[in-house]
């Protein structure tokens, strides 16, 4: 990362180190639905403060992916819809909340509330764009690759980086290789493989790493992808867009777990021509959206504006309260609005 990004964020280093040393109750929270990158900055912090003796606690709204649950440590991770009682005592504690990977508190659904109402101070750490006000220090950045980039930078920062060991350099690696879908966007950063050379550098295995995250499909998962590429794929050639989308019904069938639908939306926007692409996944009361494109066009504002959502550039996610049926028909129907900026090409 660049002097020029680095004096563009809005956290002070030195005030949080001071923060942190009369501190004792840390706790550090992630996103619903967590990926990659939740899991592994979360877990990078978990083990720093661990080392330097806090009190620390990892809290997520709900399950985390089977393919991440080999990171070291990830059994103490606490699922806020299993145990809040639990969670809203530590909550009630904590002096630090780190909210990571995540711009605005409403992403944590339920566990929204209590840290809402917190009096802890709150530093947040993350890579999306249009962060939110309620935040006590902010590092936040568009131009990197990952939230788990910005961990390693974060931890040098305070003047911690001696502490940062193989443990640490794996959470790190999966939350970047994960969110740039193992260094193929998201990624046009000499930071992000100056950070990896470090991290290789620790002694951790890229190759063992890359096969636990993505070579660990269960049947069910890889049945589920078949299906949905051939049953639940539209292509739209005249809006160089393609959707997938999948009913309660369809995840019953192929007994869903957290995760399964994971890089799903990538398989629609890799068909040559198309220029976006969408996967609607139906739950209980909600129509979950991800967004993907290519190019100029620009998914975190097309989500914003029809959807209440919000994201990067080209990846972005949303919620529908409407049913399945009436979500799809009303994203086809703006995509005529969309026409003349959305052109397939053979």
């Amino acid at each position: 990362m660049n002097d020029k990004q680095l004096k563009s964020k809005s956290l002070d280093y030195s005030v949080v180190a001071k923060t942190l040393k009369k501190s004792k109750n840390i706790l550090i929270t992630s996103h619903t639905n967590p990926d990659g990158d939740a899991i592994g900055s979360s877990l990078a912090l978990y083990s720093l403060f661990s080392k330097l003796g806090y009190n620390v606690n990892v809290c997520i709204p709900n399950n985390i992916p089977e393919f991440l649950q080999w990171i070291t440590n990830c059994e103490k991770i606490l699922i806020y819809k299993k145990e809040s009682v639990k969670a809203k005592k530590i909550v009630e504690e904590a002096e630090i909340i780190f909210c990571l990977d995540y711009n605005d508190l409403h992403r944590l659904e339920n566990m929204s509330e209590p840290i809402i109402n917190s009096k802890a101070i709150k530093i947040l750490i993350d890579h999306h764009p249009k962060v939110e006000n309620d935040i006590d220090y902010r590092f936040s950045t568009t131009e990197t690759s990952s939230t788990a980039e910005l961990i390693y930078e974060f931890i040098r920062g305070i003047g911690y980086e001696n502490l940062i060991d193989k443990e640490i350099a794996e959470c790190i690696y999966v939350g970047i290789i994960t969110d740039t879908g193992s260094l193929s966007y998201l990624c046009n950063y000499q930071s992000t493989y100056l950070i990896i050379a470090k991290l290789i550098g620790l002694g951790i295995d890229g190759k063992r790493i890359h096969q636990l995250v993505y070579d660990t499909f269960s049947e069910n998962r890889l049945r589920l992808l078949g299906y949905s590429l051939c049953e639940k794929l539209k292509v739209l050639k005249e809006f160089s867009t393609a959707y997938i989308y999948l009913s309660k019904s369809d995840l019953k069938k192929f007994k869903y777990q957290v995760g399964d639908t994971e890089g799903l939306v990538n398989y629609a926007l890799s068909i040559k021509g198309i220029q976006f692409a969408a996967l609607f996944t139906e739950r209980e009361n909600v129509v979950r959206i991800s967004f993907r494109s290519k190019e100029n066009f620009r998914v975190n504002e097309f989500a914003s504006k029809h959807f209440e959502g919000g994201g990067h550039n080209n990846a972005a996610g949303a919620n529908s309260y409407i049913s399945l049926n009436e979500t799809i028909e009303k994203f086809e129907n703006l995509l005529i609005e969309y026409k003349s900026r959305l052109r397939y090409s053979e």
